[in-house]
């Protein structure tokens, strides 16, 4: 059975975000990669669903992202200017609570470190920029003119065109079954026949927990629900910034002002046009890959209405649209899995993103290319290492 045709230098299995990142990294270098999924992406399988993500530089989840983020958005401009669409939207971001909240303390220890433009606004001020929200008295916001938008859809679709473009081959409905290790590099099992390559690339998206389970990497699939609301004027891009906000002792939220539905957003008929979307990032709702997120029910509106209604009360007032459900693969420390994996050479891993991880896509992309080609990547992933949950319980 001839999947490819030619043996490949690398395979790459798992085509959504990180995986068309690293195709299209590979294949512009001039390196034979072929790719396979067991799906066509984009689609509604994965963690990418729902139209668009938050970018930002000022990093709440640690210094050590800012360096990564900062190199994505040149690529990011890179990628748009390549395939000729807008990919990634400005609208400013503002990340609120009290000033020793994690998500304000930690961004305004990134913007300093790092020398980002930025602002910290007390919530008189926030009230008066920006109408749509209502922070309490002793809250604050670091406010970022250089966050905003990215559209995942979009991205992974320009990442795989561009990918066969440069001489990537593609297969799409290919179930990837096994692999291992060889004296020459691997052997991936895909429908049944036999692919050999120098390198492998694993990215495979809320199925790692599976895939990774050899090599000691503890994996969690979790859930959260976007919801869509037809936006009051003060929601416009411009008037408003992406936002995310961690009350004291309450769920972690976060928003984005008016921007296009998700095509596949239930009860967005005809007529509909911009949305602004709300969500909380932090809570427990266990999914699995295989069967997927749990629908939305009136319960988990309700949650989110009554967590609005004190802080963007406009929103919680608007006319409803509906929910998509999105997938986390969560990590114990909620940092990324990335780098060889420990138990088998001429194999690179990248998974676990922890709801936080499609900003980084173009990025992760090259560092993947890097280490499948060279062994190593100049940019700092030691932190995200294969092995560390392996190792850290050892006498």
């Amino acid at each position: 059975m001839d999947l490819i045709g030619e043996r490949p230098d690398v395979v790459v299995v798992g085509l959504g975000t990180m995986g068309a990142a690293a195709a299209y990294h590979l294949a512009t270098r001039g390196v034979r990669v072929a790719g396979f999924d067991r799906f066509r992406p984009p689609h509604g399988h994965g963690e990418h669903a729902g139209g668009s993500r938050i970018i930002r530089q000022a990093y709440a989840e640690g210094r050590a992202y800012v360096p990564l983020v900062r190199r994505a958005y040149e690529l990011w401009a890179e990628l748009g200017q390549a395939a000729g669409t807008e990919l990634l939207t400005l609208t400013g971001g503002l990340m609120l609570g009290r000033a020793d909240s994690a998500q304000v303390s930690g961004a305004l220890a990134s913007a300093v470190a790092y020398g980002l433009d930025h602002e910290l606004l007390d919530a008189a001020e926030i009230r008066r920029r920006f109408p749509a929200f209502a922070p309490a008295d002793d809250e604050v916001g670091v406010y970022e003119p250089a966050a905003g938008i990215v559209r995942p859809e979009a991205t992974i679709a320009a990442h795989l065109k561009l990918a066969e473009q440069a001489g990537a081959r593609l297969r799409f409905g290919a179930a990837v079954t096994g692999w291992r290790a060889t004296a020459d590099g691997v052997e991936v099992t895909v429908d049944g026949a036999t692919v050999s390559a120098a390198h492998l690339v694993l990215c495979p998206g809320p199925w790692a927990g599976e895939v990774l389970r050899s090599a000691g990497v503890p994996l969690r699939v979790e859930s959260r629900l976007q919801h869509y609301w037809a936006p009051p004027a003060e929601f416009a891009v411009g008037a408003c910034p992406i936002w995310i906000w961690e009350p004291t002792g309450e769920q972690v939220a976060y928003g984005l002002p008016a921007f296009a539905p998700p095509a596949d957003l239930p009860g967005a008929g005809p007529g509909v046009g911009a949305v602004a979307k709300a969500a909380f990032h932090s809570g427990s709702r266990p999914a699995e890959a295989d069967g997927g997120a749990p629908p939305a029910t009136p319960d988990d509106l309700a949650a989110i209405v009554d967590w609005l209604r004190t802080r963007l009360p406009s929103l919680a007032d608007a006319r409803y649209i509906g929910a998509k459900p999105c997938l986390y693969t969560m990590t114990p420390d909620e940092d990324f899995v990335l780098g060889h994996h420990p138990r088998a050479a001429g194999v690179t891993v990248a998974a676990g993103f922890s709801g936080h991880g499609f900003k980084f896509a173009p990025v992760i992309g090259e560092i993947l290319a890097d280490l499948a080609t060279t062994g190593s990547t100049s940019h700092d992933i030691a932190a995200f290492a294969p092995g560390r949950f392996s190792t850290a319980g050892a006498a």
